[in-house]
Parts: structure tokens; C-alpha cells; sequence
């Protein structure tokens, strides 16, 4: 059998799956049920538009739960490495500016089971977080993106 992929995130991330699956599994699976219990009362299977958008969001839910199980079976805790200061590692935010003069951009590194790069945290799997993995502050990296090269200095690692 071929091995599982392993999920890294944070102690925090890890906490946030198992809220979300609680909740799916508490409110949001019984909350779907009763619908289709009650859109079944409608009638006629065939042309009732509740019963299908009911059974769809149960297996948007079902599926979603699954998801998150597995994610969790298979999470990998990422610990900081207070030995490896100023080098850039999963776990740590790391401050870069674009050169030769682009602003300042912070991003966390975290595994892809909770990137969300809208609160600065970018996935280990991502072209930036690659380029910058086991760089040091100072050092000038080259990071291939969809858009082409960019270039760019870390600033700070914390």
C-alpha cells in the first residue's frame, strides 16, 4: 500500500481541524440530515430541488469530514528549532523584501493543511516557501513564481 501523505501544520492548525470537525460532525451532519428528512416529506424524489441540494451539501460534509480525518491521522506537529535561528524552516515567519527595491512582505511557513495566504501563511509547497526553505537572514534568493523570476534579500527570521 502506498504510504499516506503526511500533513504538516502547527500545534494551532492541528486544534483548528479538530474544532472543524467537530463541529461537521456535532451541528453541521445532524443540521443536513433533518433537511433531507423534511425535504423527503415534499414529495416526488425526482423533482425535488431541497432533497437534491440537501443530499449535495451531505456529501460536501461527509466528504469534508473525511478530509480532515485523514489530515489529522497523518499530521506532522512542526516544532521550531531554537538551535537554527535566522534560517528560514517550516513553522517560521520570515520577512523578505522584492528587489532591487519592493516593500517589505512577512509570510509564516506552514504545511498546505492550513496555508491561507490571506493571513500570511504560505504552504511549504509553494514556489516561495521552496526557495526560501533552509536560507539564511542576508542571503539573496531567486524564486521562480507562475509570473516569472523575483528576486529577493531576507530581511528577518523569526
Amino acid at each position: 500500500m502506498a504510504q499516506e501523505k503526511e500533513y504538516f501544520m502547527t500545534q494551532e492548525g492541528k486544534e483548528k481541524l479538530e474544532k472543524e470537525l467537530h463541529y461537521l460532525k456535532t451541528e453541521k451532519r445532524p443540521e443536513v440530515v433533518e433537511r433531507i428528512k423534511i425535504a423527503r416529506g415534499f414529495g416526488d424524489l425526482s423533482e425535488n430541488s431541497e432533497y437534491d441540494a440537501a443530499k449535495d451539501e451531505q456529501a460536501f460534509v461527509e466528504s469534508r469530514i473525511a478530509q480532515i480525518e485523514k489530515m489529522i491521522r497523518n499530521a506532522v506537529i512542526i516544532e521550531n528549532d531554537s538551535e537554527n535561528q535566522g534560517v528560514v524552516q517550516l513553522g517560521k515567519s520570515v520577512t523578505f523584501q522584492e528587489l532591487p527595491d519592493g516593500e517589505e512582505e512577512t509570510y509564516t511557513i506552514v504545511g498546505s493543511a492550513e496555508a491561507d495566504p490571506f493571513e500570511g501563511k504560505i504552504s511549504n509547497d509553494s514556489p516561495m516557501a521552496k526557495s526560501l526553505l533552509g536560507r539564511s537572514v542576508g542571503e539573496e534568493v531567486t524564486v521562480d513564481t507562475p509570473g516569472g523570476e523575483m528576486n529577493v534579500k531576507i530581511l528577518k527570521v523569526e
